[in-house]
């Protein structure tokens, strides 16, 4: 099918939609749409995970050929990407420990998977002693481990977030709280997707629906798979809770899961988990944390480490849900019958390492398997930046931006360090994306209200401060978007309106 201009729909703003969605905006004959059925993007699957970058020798080339292909070279695009698009990001390494004979024998067998990956940097480390040089806060049962240096962690939600501000720059229309409905086919050929906002006309629809994936496929009849839903939970401490680990720590994997992580975040906060319990297909928005699962993952981590901080320091647990595909591996194939059709489906993980490398692999299928002749831009903006942070500034930094911008001199959420500047910028940059302004989108932009006090103190500054802003009422911000507003009126007033009198 050979047209001058094809239209895209990507279905799901999460870290593989999004990632897509840069890619192909690199192309002048393709209009590319995201459509998100949330009020601002990744906050499905992407946001509430453990942020790490895996290097790839984990992944048994021989079970799950994608993922493990995927994953290296992931992990090797991340590092570019992070700097071109000003992601909070580091590379401090990976120590995958042990703790008897038999733990250790299993480990072994990742140098072999790191070899026929072609994952550098990876070794066993026999030495309690030198795994202990590598991070002091080992527990002192630790027998070895398997060093792999090339492991990074990355913030997820602001990595979703940093793509689709590029692909907007380049081009790619965002459409959100648009839910998918149906998919048109005619004569064996995509013609468009209905939404409750509507059609949509398209030549390609690519699916990255995330947990929701196996749905949005049956809809052109392809029921080759089913996606369940594992949870895995999570504590976060106070940024000044100490011990910190300086390093990437987790057990020897087993079939289930990687296990329990300990590490510590691209913003400062100690972090473990998660969990990895199966759950039923119908229960794919159950993200509630419950205290066997809690339970489980401070044992677990109490095993990888000298010392945890006291639970009086934890400031939030938290559950997130992965996408377990039944064939185990990624499914990411384009379809003749319907033609146009594009399944990028079953994305647990090393989904958020592989996602630059799927987006490529989609590209070719899009030339290679659908014969689309794909037109480079000459115009294509590469580079992002991010919002400019008080609490990365220096004093002298500080002092320029308040004379350029008071408001940068107005620290609405003292946990975070957090500035009205900043606040009113994530506004704007939301708008620009054309998403809904909620309290949500401007946490996760920001790091407001994500502090000790989960945003007690500052959440009202920031309801007034958006209000303000948009010359809106109070009342008109929500939380996560229509239905989740949280100022719900002039409590006093609806006192006296009732018969309650005076204060």
């Amino acid at each position: 099918m050979l047209v001058s201009k094809y239209v895209v729909v990507i279905i799901g703003a999460g870290i593989v939609g999004a990632s897509i969605a840069r890619v192909l905006s690199m192309y002048e004959n393709l209009s590319v749409y995201v459509i998100e059925r949330e009020a601002d993007v990744g906050w499905g699957v992407s946001k509430a995970n453990t942020a790490i970058l895996h290097p790839g020798h984990e992944e048994d080339p021989s079970k799950h050929p994608l993922r493990a292909r995927l994953c290296v070279e992931g992990n090797r695009l991340w590092r570019s990407w992070v700097k071109e698009l000003d992601i909070p990001s580091k590379f401090p390494g990976e120590l995958m420990l042990f703790f008897s004979e038999d733990e250790g024998r299993r480990a072994r067998d990742y140098l072999r998977l790191a070899k026929l990956n072609g994952v550098p940097e990876v070794r066993i480390i026999d030495s309690p002693e030198e795994v202990k040089l590598l991070e002091p806060n080992v527990s002192k049962d630790v027998l070895g481990c398997v060093w792999a240096a090339t492991a990074g962690q990355i913030n997820p939600i602001q990595a979703v977030i940093a793509l689709i501000e590029n692909s907007v720059d380049n081009g790619v229309k965002l459409l959100t709280e648009t839910a998918v409905r149906d998919i048109k086919v005619e004569d064996g050929v995509i013609k468009g997707v209905v939404t409750n906002r509507g059609f949509l006309r398209a030549n390609i629809v690519i699916n990255a629906a995330g947990l929701h994936a196996d749905e949005v496929s049956r809809l052109v009849g392809i029921n080759e798979f089913t996606i369940r839903p594992r949870r895995g939970v999570y504590y976060v401490f106070d940024p000044n809770a100490e011990p910190k680990v300086r390093r990437i720590l987790h057990p020897v994997p087993t079939p289930i899961s990687k296990g329990v992580y300990v590490v510590t975040t691209t913003e400062g906060n100690l972090m473990i988990g998660p969990s990895a319990k199966d759950l039923p297909m119908d229960h794919k928005e159950r993200t509630e944390t419950t205290y066997e699962e809690l339970n489980y993952v401070w044992r677990e981590a109490s095993r990888l480490v000298s010392k945890l901080p006291p639970k009086s320091l934890i400031i939030r647990t938290f559950a997130g849900l992965r996408p377990e595909p039944s064939t185990g591996d990624f499914i990411i194939k384009a379809y003749s019958n319907p033609w146009g059709f594009i399944n990028v489906a079953g994305m647990r993980s090393p989904g958020l390492t592989a996602a630059p490398a799927i987006a490529y692999y989609v590209r070719d299928l899009l030339r290679d398997e659908l014969g689309l002749r794909l037109r480079r831009k000459s115009t294509w903006i590469r580079f992002r930046v991010g919002i400019k942070r008080v609490r990365d500034m220096s004093w002298s930094e500080v002092r320029d931006a308040v004379t350029k911008n008071t408001l940068y001199g107005w620290i609405v959420c003292r946990d975070e360090v957090v500035s009205a500047a900043e606040v009113i910028e994530a506004v704007r940059r939301i708008l620009r994306i054309g998403a809904r302004v909620t309290l949500d989108g401007i946490k996760f932009r920001t790091w407001s209200m994500m502090g000790r006090c989960q945003g007690n103190f500052c959440r009202l500054r920031i309801i007034k401060l958006v209000s303000d802003y948009l010359g809106i009422e109070p009342t008109e911000v929500s939380k996560s978007g229509l239905g989740s507003e949280y100022v719900i009126g002039d409590i006093k007033k609806l006192w006296r309106e009732r018969g309650g009198g005076t204060y």
